[in-house]
């Protein structure tokens, strides 16, 4: 059993950690203790999206002096939303099983956020493995052709849903992570919303965050949820022709994938439901998308990969 020393009111901490696992245990284990063990002052929460390999329980014997919430069915993303519902910190910082902060990063990340009202999400320099490799999207995101004008950092129009801190009140302003898209670019719709509102998400190099990718995963299935949602994604709030595009952006990936048969009617009954909900983002934000895919396609160009570069970091 692990033991975290009790905070005086005065050293209360301003910033929450939630942690999303599903079937990891081993893995979340060796996380909530690493984010026990920072110098930073942080309180824990753990959301067990309905595991059924004993997380929860092992995490309840382990670390008691961690807020563990358990899911009543695996809600995907959205089981992030359920550990913020118990935040009751300024700040909330977010990773997954198999990622953690490095010491020092989320209190350089709340002293930031104070000093810089209009910004509402960081996003963390993301380091691969025990070489720590640079993470290719946050090289991407340092590069972000929008300006920095009096910003901590890059202006991005995207984030890492696991490498990010955002300030609680927007995140529940914007509603969290929508549970119909389950996962798969869920930081999509929120980052769309975040910009519309008016807030600022940036890239911060100095904060970093550790991922040692989990074996388990199925690429597959990923690449048609990230398919699908996008389609719906582009139907709740992009223009008209963008959602077009998207949508058979989407079609061409499930038949490459074989899987048209099975997801075409799971896309098309998700379609009312966006158009029912659909709220175009404004001039300002369909801007900086502009600014970015322009400068996505000029990379490409250079790359001479035209026609299959995929930004990293757009929405």
């Amino acid at each position: 059993m692990t033991e975290q020393p009790t905070l005086s009111n005065s050293d209360a901490a301003r910033l929450t950690v939630v942690v999303l696992t599903y079937n990891r245990a081993d893995q979340v284990l060796d996380t909530v203790a690493r984010l026990a063990a920072l110098p930073d002052r942080i309180r824990i929460v753990v959301v067990d999206n309905a595991s059924s390999d004993g997380t929860a329980e092992r995490i309840a014997a382990s670390f008691p002096f961690v807020e563990l919430v358990t899911a009543p069915a695996n809600l995907g993303a959205a089981g992030r939303n359920l550990g913020v519902e118990r935040v009751t910190t300024e700040y909330i910082a977010f990773c997954d099983d198999d990622t953690w902060w490095s010491p020092g990063s989320l209190s350089r990340a709340v002293r930031i956020l104070d000093a810089v009202p209009r910004v509402a999400v960081l996003n963390a320099r993301v380091v691969v493995g025990e070489h720590g490799t640079p993470d290719e999207t946050c090289e991407r995101m340092r590069e972000s052709p929008l300006r920095d004008d009096g910003l901590p950092g890059r202006s991005l129009i995207g984030y890492m849903a696991g490498a990010c801190v955002f300030r609680t009140d927007v995140y529940r302003q914007v509603g969290g992570y929508e549970p119909r898209l389950f996962i798969g670019g869920e930081e999509t719709l929120v980052s769309l919303d975040v910009l519309t509102c008016g807030h600022e998400i940036v890239y911060v190099d100095e904060l970093v965050l550790h991922h040692h990718p989990s074996p388990l995963r199925d690429s597959a299935q990923r690449r048609r949820l990230l398919a699908r949602n996008a389609a719906w994604v582009a139907w709740l709030r992009l223009p008209l022709a963008e959602a077009l595009r998207v949508t058979g952006c989407a079609l061409r990936v499930m038949r490459a994938e074989g899987s048209l048969r099975y997801d075409l009617p799971v896309l098309v009954a998700g379609l009312g439901w966006a158009l029912r909900r659909r709220r175009v983002i404004p001039a300002r934000v369909r801007e900086m998308r502009r600014i970015v895919h322009e400068d996505d396609a000029r990379r490409a160009v250079q790359a001479g990969t035209s026609g299959s570069f995929t930004s990293t970091r757009a929405t």
